[in-house]
């Protein structure tokens, strides 16, 4: 088996092969996001074309996709002119073999449930920060997409309602609070030399930058406590690379079982296993499904 699979984000996209097992031929491009979906198009089949002897494409893609026809509902402008691109159809007949095509956060779900922190889970919604706030909804095995496959979009929840006045997009909601991207804000309100999230962790030992951490880890705790009593899950996978900090996960885990009423409490809160490859074995294992 030999499936070739893309995970495109806002900064860049990572390509690989899967042959059911394993993933190589990794590569990592620029995605050049504000040039607009028509010049990510053809960037796609450009770095599709640096592979051979496939037989089937995934695509993992920031935006909403309508899965039963591999187009982009809607994607923000972050990407400009993005909406409506139909990328299984370009795609299939550009290559002439079948292809999968989903939203990231889905497809990485998708990774964890085969491969990674869901592997023994049947129902759990998982979570991904980083520029925004991504979500997915896993039951009995399969990703709930909604009525218009928007279900799990976590980073809209109104977290904050006294922010919320009509002139910005998601103002007042959650991942203009728990993202990475908000963490680096905040931070730089400290010190403007704190603009990633490795150097914010690297200055922990400074009471001032502890105390941003904390309440970032705060407005991640509202979200989830707001979603443990909607869902009431056994399990949530949280992704993004500030989960590799022992110091965000063990704090998240005390205050959110601080919040949540006693029922609640068993929740089992994870670390996503695959990082950044989730959403490329993801679209992957879909796509060997279409042959």
């Amino acid at each position: 088996m030999r499936i070739v699979a893309l995970d495109i984000g806002g900064t860049s996209i990572k390509s690989g092969i899967w042959d059911g097992e394993n993933t190589s031929e990794l590569k990592e491009w620029d995605t050049n996001a504000k040039l607009g979906g028509k010049h990510l198009m053809g960037n796609i089949v450009k770095i599709l074309k640096t592979y051979s002897g496939f037989e089937a494409i995934g695509i993992s893609t920031a935006g909403q996709v309508d899965v039963t026809d591999g187009s982009i509902c809607y994607a923000n402008e972050n990407i400009p002119g993005y909406t409506g691109m139909k990328l299984r159809e370009i795609l299939e007949n550009e290559f002439q073999v079948p292809v999968f095509v989903d939203n990231d956060v889905n497809a990485a779900a998708y990774g964890e449930l085969y491969y990674g922190a869901g592997k023994d889970i049947d129902d759990f919604l998982m979570l991904t920060y980083g520029t925004g706030v991504g979500g997915a909804i896993v039951i009995d095995k399969k990703v709930y997409y909604g009525s218009t496959y928007a279900g799990g979009s976590f980073g809209g929840i109104v977290v904050h309602p006294e922010d919320v006045d009509g002139s910005a997009d998601l103002a007042g909601c959650y991942e203009k609070y728990a993202s990475t991207t908000a963490l680096v804000a905040m931070a730089k309100e400290v010190d403007q030399n704190l603009d990633n999230g490795r150097k914010i962790f690297e200055a922990m030992d400074r009471p001032e930058v502890r105390r941003v951490v904390d309440k970032w880890i705060d407005e991640i705790v509202y979200g989830l406590v707001t979603l443990i009593h909607i869902f009431n899950p056994t399990d949530i996978i949280l992704g993004g690379g500030v989960f590799a900090q022992s110091y965000v996960i063990n704090r998240l885990k005390m205050r959110v079982h601080k919040y949540v009423y006693p029922q609640a409490k068993n929740v089992r809160l994870h670390q996503a296993k695959l990082g950044n490859s989730a959403g490329l074995i993801g679209a992957a294992v879909k796509a060997s499904e279409l042959i």
